[in-house]
């Protein structure tokens, strides 16, 4: 970092994990997006390339800006700022892409301007931008701020706790060629749910939350079942039904949709198993005739930083 220059990248992450439906986020490692930063002349925030053809450069509805606008108004600074960001993930993809350019244009921000905003108020500037498309949760922005797995217990007051995951986990996502935006997935959701399918959601998101504390992958595994988004949006998903099924079956600890979809994810305990797993996911979702891209992945355990 220059006095002038700063570059942050911030990975990608899976939401949900599974029944933890807007609490529940885990890193990923290997992809991401990253944004440049710099003082500008002009005395506003620009963007001067928004990563992507259908991304807006409009400032006020690019989440890397509105975020990074949102940490000089905490910081009481009336400098300009143009931004650059590099786009690694997919748009609509289910892998946290909205996500990873506000907490990166967030902590930008912060580090140009020597702002030292805490953990807390860089997640509620990057949730300002998140707000614009996606709904105010934060399972893919704590994890794509702080690495590994994090579980948000609130978010007013903001309160995330970031879990142990043993370094061997690997995570295998799978992306059909197709695009879900946040908004349409989550018009899909119930409103209501039974007392049933909230203690079922209960008791495995705390399996998970013990698993990983345990080191117990398998019961990690175990706990991913999801009775209320899982349910709502497979039907929008072709092949995602198969693809978990033959995930299961070539020895995968447990599997769901990425965030909102259409990306899916599986746990595994090592690369060897993760490549099975990806082969029987992959011809899944060929013979639904969906075409689609995988990769084994570890977990992203860094979070944002300096580039």
């Amino acid at each position: 970092m220059s006095a002038n220059h700063v570059s942050v990248f911030a990975p990608g992450s899976v939401g949900n994990v599974g029944p933890g439906l807007d609490i529940l986020g885990l890193a990923i490692a290997g992809r991401g997006d990253t944004v440049h930063a710099e003082w500008h002349t002009g005395g506003a925030l620009v963007v001067l390339d928004a990563g992507h053809p259908e991304l807006p450069t409009d400032p006020s509805r690019n989440t890397a800006a509105i975020a990074a606008a949102a940490v000089l108004r905490r910081a009481g600074i009336a400098r300009g700022i143009a931004l650059r960001i590099e786009k690694g993930l997919p748009l609509s993809g289910g892998q946290g892409g909205s996500a990873a350019s506000a907490v990166a244009g967030a902590v930008a921000a912060n580090l140009l301007a020597k702002a030292a905003l805490d953990t807390a108020a860089l997640l509620e500037c990057a949730m300002e931008a998140e707000a614009t498309v996606a709904g105010r949760h934060a399972d893919n922005l704590a994890p794509s701020l702080l690495g590994g797995l994090v579980l948000v217990r609130s978010v007013e007051p903001m309160d995330v706790i970031r879990l142990p995951i043993p370094d061997h986990l690997r995570v295998v996502l799978v992306h059909p060629a197709q695009q879900m935006k946040t908004r349409d997935a989550r018009a899909v959701l119930p409103d209501v749910v039974s007392r049933e399918i909230a203690l079922h959601q209960a008791a495995h998101v705390a399996a998970m939350v013990a698993g990983a504390c345990l080191g117990d992958l398998a019961l990690l595994g175990r706990g991913i079942s999801d009775r209320i988004a899982e349910p709502a949006r497979a039907p929008l998903l072709p092949g995602f039904a198969e693809a978990q099924d033959a995930a299961l079956a070539a020895g995968a600890l447990g599997g769901s949709i990425s965030g909102a979809g259409p990306t899916a994810f599986a746990l595994v305990e090592d690369d060897a198993i993760g490549a099975r797993v990806l082969a029987a996911m992959t011809a899944a979702y060929t013979e639904a005739g969906m075409p689609s891209q995988g990769r084994i992945a570890r977990v992203d355990h860094h979070g944002a930083r300096e580039v």
